[in-house]
């Protein structure tokens, strides 16, 4: 029987979130977090998408409780906000961590 204390760490990519790890919802959660609030208007144009694309994208991270989207008026023009939740900025911040791990483990295996 194996002493579980011997038994080797998960590999760092066990840990990725699939929610969080996909290119367009990753992009999303990072300028959320920079702005703290952003138009959709803008993350349309920042990350190169159609509407109804980033509209999925934002709907399959509302529903994970990642992201907040609040639908308002500037003047007479109809708008769109996303905020980070705190779960969302938690989510993020173990995504990096485990990015990072694995950053550190090919620059250490390139390294030797």
């Amino acid at each position: 029987m194996t002493n579980p204390i011997d038994a080797p760490a998960p590999h760092p990519v066990t840990g990725l979130d699939d929610v969080v790890h996909q290119r367009v919802r990753l992009g999303i959660l990072t300028i959320a977090h920079e702005a703290r609030r952003v138009e959709f208007g803008y993350l349309r144009t920042q990350l190169g998408l159609t509407a109804g694309n980033l509209s999925q994208h934002l709907s399959v991270l509302e529903t994970a409780g990642l992201v907040e989207v609040e639908k308002g008026y500037a003047g007479r023009r109809g708008r769109t906000w996303i905020s980070l939740t705190a779960a969302g900025d938690v989510a993020l911040a173990e995504e990096i961590a485990r990015l990072k791990q694995l950053i550190a483990r090919v620059e250490f295996t390139n390294g030797q």
